[in-house]
């Protein structure tokens, strides 16, 4: 007797102890009735009936997803490896469930496919110095085309563009001559400046004579302190041009002074 009233009683204490759900703050589920959709519950506790309600659960945290390395061709024919991280979260489970068979595989590709895509459309350059502004575009596509599985992708960040060897080199080589041509163009800007400043000193010692003098003898105080044993002494120009003149030849010299007897007879 007691075994008849025995049995039930653990039947029905099995199917709530089947039903009784417990869903953390971080987790919804989405309970179908028959094969229908009936409600989002959850956290907390949830009965659900075996054999007529199904629960599936989904974690609403933020997923953090690792890209495989993709093989992209950029614009300007160059072939790099590159992978990225991708972090999303489910915004709304009844869609999450319910549009798409598993999210977390339709984004990873969703994401692979957008990387080759969107890389494939720059040069090597905007990718090594741009890249704040792809990890923008593949957010925005991504999060574009998986609003409607309620996901919401948070961020996107390219991790490395890997380069072949030869690469390598020819980006060294090319940024030698950069840095090269800076170099020169920098040494020609100073000779400019410096230029410039001349003729300017130059004009103002061109309207005192003794401006002249006084450089050269600050020019001799200054080679006296240092221990040198040549000692270079400027002379001025006029000095220059007297000794021209009497490196004059000597038929020249007597036709100036035939000129200079005639010019006094006729006197």
């Amino acid at each position: 007797m007691l075994i008849s009233y025995l049995v039930p009683v653990v039947l029905v204490l099995m199917l709530i102890a089947a039903s009784i759900r417990i869903l953390p703050e971080y987790k919804r589920g989405v309970v179908f009735f028959l094969g229908r959709f009936q409600a989002v519950k959850g956290p907390g506790l949830i009965i659900v009936i075996p054999g007529i309600q199904q629960m599936t659960v989904v974690d609403l945290r933020v997923i953090t997803m690792d890209v495989p390395e993709q093989d992209v061709i950029s614009q300007d024919n160059v072939t790099v490896k590159v992978n990225a991280v991708l972090y999303f979260r489910v915004v709304d489970p009844e869609k999450a469930i319910i549009q798409v068979e598993n999210f977390t595989i339709a984004t990873s590709q969703l994401a692979q496919t957008t990387l080759r895509s969107v890389l494939g459309k720059h040069d090597l350059d905007e990718m090594l110095s741009e890249r704040d502004k792809l990890n923008d575009d593949i957010q925005e596509i991504i999060d574009t085309q998986t609003e409607e599985w309620g996901i919401k992708v948070a961020n996107v960040e390219i991790k490395h563009v890997d380069l072949d060897e030869s690469m390598i080199r020819a980006i060294a080589r090319q940024a030698e001559a950069e840095r090269e041509r800076r170099a020169k163009v920098i040494h020609a800007e100073g000779e400019l400046q410096a230029s410039r400043k001349l003729v300017e000193a130059a004009n103002v010692m061109a309207e005192n004579s003794a401006a002249l003098q006084l450089r050269y003898l600050q020019t001799m105080s200054d080679m006296s302190n240092k221990n040198a044993s040549t000692i270079v002494f400027p002379l001025p120009m006029d000095i220059m041009e007297a000794f021209r003149h009497l490196k004059a030849s000597p038929a020249a010299q007597a036709r100036a002074a035939r000129d200079d007897q005639e010019g006094g007879d006729t006197t």
